[in-house]
């Protein structure tokens, strides 16, 4: 039995369930479908948050829901409860405080240094979470953070810039757990992992690391007594592990994590939900995918003119897309091409980078120009190229008018545009829109514009090819669980 409101998600696969109910996620509708139907299980791990904020008032009404219990779930979804779980846990955290209202937010903000995350408890999609750089923007998606669920603790988190994030997806029986994937993040942390570009396996983590995420996945598991889906998300910083955050249910990443390796994590969660053990599933950990596997989302900006194309931990995408090849350049390369990002070849680049990022700007820009590229910049940017012998033509600022940026971006490959501030009015933001309208493709972190180099680097070695799945990842397999033991 499926309960889902919006009839578009399930058209395509009309023979999932024997029944359909087109019906709001609501306590009240829920209620009504199970006093006909009658289950004798009740599955809230499917459905993204939603679910998971009604699941403890449907257990209260008699619902027999199965899996994580809503008490656990609460504990991970509830930020004061779930900062409580590490301390015990004594898993690292970043610095952070607990407010309810806007005073209390601000008064751990200044306690903490700006900038800082504003994490409201419940919420969808990453509603009403920003970063935030000052107490004017603090007041503002704070208040926005108590509209949505007034009366529940939103978390203050000290943002930690130019750290690594990562996703681990995992499946627990209360016993055993067996991590599906670990997905490292090409942008800098803060960003959605819905909107964020992903790689499988990891392609700059080390092997501790890896290993000292597995223990603190295990751990969330026993500790939460997760029975089901659970998805872990990581900030990595000066080779420390920071836990951000844990969701007791299936993530978005799931079915790009189930088709890079051949798991089906959420056919096996629900088994384990309904009373088998992964044991006796016969599921056990595998080892990397032998090719990379690269999910790019696709993002729905060039509806909109004039809106800022930063990501943050708001998401925004509007669909996924997923390249995979034996070298993580050719993956990267085709997911942009999944995701509309036509990479040319040859031609003029723009770049113009914020003063943080200008010296680590310095040798990429020299890679762009060995590949034959044309370099466009601003005066500022320009200058520190000048210095360091990288052969660049600066423009005019848009605001300046004249010969800017705007005029170029039909002949333009791709521009490359770390935000000084977000927002739109701004020049830059401006410029970010305007790519995004005409298509023209555009990376806003160093992380990523890395991970295009080697793209490019890659396609001009040898061309990206099409190869049947069974070919890029032999070991791939199909996974069918064990029959259960007879009684």
């Amino acid at each position: 039995i499926m309960v889902n409101s919006n009839p578009e998600t399930v058209t395509t696969d009309y023979d999932t369930s024997d029944y359909l109910f087109f019906e709001p996620l609501s306590t009240e509708d829920v209620l009504e479908i199970n006093a006909i139907m009658q289950p004798k299980g009740v599955i809230v791990q499917f459905g993204g948050q939603t679910p998971l904020n009604i699941s403890m008032a449907l257990e209260k009404f008699g619902v027999p829901i199965i899996g994580t219990s809503p008490t656990n779930i609460n504990k991970a979804n509830d930020r004061e409860q779930f900062k409580r779980v590490l301390e015990l846990l004594n898993f690292k955290q970043p610095a952070n405080g607990i407010a309810r209202s806007v005073e209390e937010a601000v008064h751990d903000a200044e306690r903490l240094g700006y900038p800082v995350i504003v994490r409201p408890s419940f919420v969808l999609g990453g509603r009403a979470m920003e970063i935030v750089q000052n107490a004017k923007d603090l007041r503002h998606y704070v208040q926005m953070a108590v509209n949505a669920f007034p009366g529940s603790p939103i978390l203050i988190d000290k943002y930690l810039e130019n750290a690594v994030e990562v996703d681990v997806d995992a499946v627990c029986d209360a016993h055993d757990t067996v991590i599906g994937g670990i997905l490292e993040h090409i942008e800098e942390a803060g960003v959605h992992s819905g909107d964020a570009a992903c790689v499988i396996p990891s392609y700059s983590l080390s092997d501790r690391i890896k290993t000292r995420m597995r223990e603190i996945t295990h751990g969330l598991a026993r500790a939460l007594d997760v029975r089901g889906l659970m998805n872990v998300q990581f900030a990595i910083r000066n080779e420390e592990v920071y836990l951000i955050e844990v969701n007791p249910r299936a993530s978005r990443t799931v079915p790009f994590v189930s088709k890079a390796t051949g798991l089906p994590l959420a056919k096996i969660a629900a088994l384990v939900q309904a009373g088998r053990t992964l044991k006796d599933l016969g599921v056990v950990e595998r080892g990397d995918p032998a090719a990379f596997a690269v999910k790019e989302s696709v993002l729905p900006f060039n509806k909109f003119p004039g809106v800022d194309v930063i990501l943050g931990p708001e998401m925004r995408s509007t669909g996924e897309v997923m390249g995979i090849a034996p070298t993580f350049g050719e993956a990267f390369f085709k997911a942009q091409l999944g995701a509309g990002n036509a990479l040319k070849l040859q031609g003029k680049v723009f770049i113009s980078v914020r003063d943080n990022d200008k010296r680590l700007m310095i040798p990429l820009a020299h890679m762009i120009s060995d590949m034959g590229y044309e370099i466009l910049t601003t005066r500022g940017t320009g200058i520190i190229f000048e210095r360091n012998g990288v052969q660049a033509r600066v423009l005019n600022k848009v605001k300046d008018g004249g010969d800017t940026v705007l005029t170029h971006l039909k002949s333009i490959a791709f521009v490359i545009n770390t935000p000084q501030k977000r927002g739109g009015g701004s020049d830059e933001s401006r410029i970010r829109s305007a790519c995004a309208v005409s298509n023209t493709p555009y990376f806003t972190t160093l992380s990523s514009a890395a991970a295009l180099i080697s793209a490019l680097k890659q396609q001009k070695r040898d061309d990206y090819q099409v190869r049947p799945l069974q070919e890029i990842l032999p070991d791939r397999g199909v996974w069918r669980p064990a029959k259960a033991a007879s009684a």
